[in-house]
C-alpha cells in the first residue's frame, strides 16, 4: 500500500524536470526590483526579484556577473534574462540569471544590440579592415574631455613611457545628446591633422553616460578614417560600438596609452643588448679573420710563391706541347690528303673525264636514234594515219576509208579498197 506514496525528493525532481523541459521557461525575460542583494566572495550574486505582488529568488553565477558594467544595488529596477529551475535542497523554484540590465537603460541597450548586429553584418568589425598601430609614433592625437581622469592618465602614461612623442588634444564632449556630433567633428580634425595614431575615449561611467559612443554615424566615421584608432571607453567590462569598429580596443584610457607607445626604458635596454651583441659579433668576426690570416701566412704557397708560378708554368708547357702535337698531326693528315688528290688520275689526266663523258653521250645518242621513228622510215617503213590518228591494227580500218601514209620523205593519200586478214 505504501508503494503509491512518493518521497519529497521524487516530487521535487519531478517538478524540476517538468519546469526545465518547458520551452517557455528555458529562456525567460522578467522585469522587477532587486531585493535582499548579496555579493558572495565566490563572485556569485544572490538576490530576489519582486514587484508589488510576488517575489522570485534569483542567482547570478560569477561567469555572468563579472560581465556586468554596473554593480546591482538594493531597490534597483532591472530587466532580467535567464531560465527557471528548482533548487532541490529547499524545493523552491528560482531564476538563474544570465544577463541583467538597468530598467532605465533597457531601450538604449536594445538599440545598442541592434546596431552592433547591423554593423557586424556589413563587415565594419571584420579584422581584415583593421589598420596596424605604428610601433614608434611621433604624433598621437587624443579625442576626449579636456578635464577628468582619462586625459590625465593618458598624458602621464605617454610621458612616462615615451616622452619623445608629441601629443595633441582635441577636446570634446563625452556625454549628452550632442556629444556624438562633437566627437565626430574632432576625430575628423585629428585625422586631417596628420597624427600617427588616434586615441578616442573617456573614463568610466554608466551605460547611459557612455551611450554617445554607440552612435552609428560616429562608428562609420571612425571606420573610414585613414589614421589607426585605439578606443578607450570606460573600464574593461564596458563595451561600446566604437570598441568593435576601431583598429584596437583598450580596456582603459591608461591601457590605450600603453598600447599606443612603446616603453622607452625597454627600448633603451634593447639598444644596450643590441650594442653588446654587435660588439660580440665584431670581436668574433675579428678573431675569425685573424685566424684565417694566420693560416694564410703559414701557408706553404705563401712561403714559397715561386712554387705556384712553377706549377702553372709546367702546366702551361704541357698544354703547349699537346697543342703543338695536335697541330703536327693535323698537318700530316692534310699532307696525306693533298698527295692523294695530286696523284689522282683525274688531276694527272683531266681529258679522261672528257673522253668518258663523250663516249657516254655518243652511246646515248645512238640509242635515241634507234628509237627515233624517222630513222625507222629510212629503212622503208611507213606510218598510216586515219583522221590524224596512227593506225596500229587493221581492225581500225574499213572499206572506203581515206588514209594518209607517211614515207621517209613525203605523204600519199589512199582509199581502202580491200581489207584482208
Amino acid at each position: 500500500m505504501n508503494e503509491k506514496y512518493l518521497t519529497v525528493t521524487a516530487v521535487t525532481r519531478y517538478l524540476k524536470h517538468k519546469i526545465e523541459s518547458d520551452d517557455n521557461l528555458r529562456k525567460i525575460y522578467i522585469k522587477g526590483e532587486i531585493s535582499n542583494f548579496k555579493a558572495h566572495s565566490s563572485g556569485h550574486f544572490y538576490f530576489s526579484i519582486k514587484d508589488e505582488n510576488s517575489v522570485i529568488k534569483a542567482i547570478m553565477f560569477s561567469t555572468h556577473a563579472k560581465k556586468l558594467n554596473f554593480t546591482p544595488t538594493e531597490g534597483m529596477k532591472v530587466l532580467v534574462t535567464g531560465s527557471i529551475s528548482v533548487y532541490e535542497a529547499t524545493g523552491n523554484y528560482q531564476i538563474y540569471v544570465e544577463d541583467l540590465i538597468e530598467d532605465g537603460i533597457g531601450n538604449l541597450y536594445i538599440a545598442f544590440t541592434k546596431l552592433k548586429e547591423k554593423l557586424s553584418k556589413e563587415g565594419l568589425f571584420d579584422p581584415k579592415y583593421k589598420k596596424p598601430i605604428p610601433k614608434y609614433p611621433n604624433k598621437i592625437g587624443i579625442v576626449t574631455a579636456s578635464t577628468g581622469a582619462a586625459i590625465k592618465d593618458i598624458l602621464s602614461t605617454i610621458k612616462r613611457r615615451y616622452p619623445i612623442c608629441e601629443t595633441y588634444l582635441f577636446p570634446c564632449l563625452v556625454q549628452g545628446e550632442t556629444a556624438s556630433l562633437d566627437i565626430i567633428k574632432k576625430v575628423k580634425q585629428a585625422d586631417s591633422f596628420g597624427v600617427d595614431v588616434l586615441i578616442v575615449g573617456r573614463g568610466g561611467g554608466s551605460f547611459e553616460d557612455m551611450n554617445c559612443f554607440n552612435d552609428e554615424e560616429l562608428a562609420r566615421t571612425i571606420f573610414n578614417l585613414k589614421t589607426p584608432v585605439i578606443s578607450a571607453v570606460g573600464h574593461e567590462v564596458d563595451f561600446t560600438i566604437i570598441d568593435f569598429v576601431s583598429d584596437l580596443r583598450a580596456p582603459t584610457p591608461t591601457g590605450a596609452a600603453e598600447m599606443a607607445v612603446p616603453n622607452l626604458y625597454d627600448l633603451v635596454n634593447n639598444l644596450k643588448q643590441y650594442h653588446i651583441r654587435l660588439n660580440e659579433a665584431i670581436i668574433k668576426r675579428t678573431k675569425l679573420i685573424k685566424m684565417t690570416l694566420e693560416k694564410y701566412k703559414t701557408s706553404f704557397v705563401i712561403k714559397n710563391p715561386m712554387l705556384l708560378y712553377t706549377n702553372k708554368k709546367q702546366l702551361l708547357d704541357t698544354k703547349n706541347e699537346k697543342i703543338n702535337n695536335l697541330l703536327k698531326d693535323i698537318v700530316v693528315i692534310n699532307k696525306e690528303k693533298l698527295n692523294l688528290i695530286k696523284h689522282n688520275h683525274i688531276i694527272v689526266n683531266p681529258n679522261i673525264i672528257y673522253e668518258k663523258k663523250k663516249d657516254l653521250l655518243i652511246t646515248k645518242m645512238e640509242k635515241i636514234e634507234l628509237l627515233n621513228p624517222i630513222s625507222i622510215l629510212k629503212r622503208g617503213y611507213t606510218i598510216t594515219y586515219k583522221n590524224d590518228q596512227v593506225i596500229k591494227n587493221i581492225k581500225e580500218l574499213k572499206k572506203n576509208d581515206l588514209v594518209r601514209i607517211k614515207f621517209h620523205e613525203g605523204f600519199i593519200e589512199a582509199k581502202v579498197e580491200r581489207i584482208g586478214e
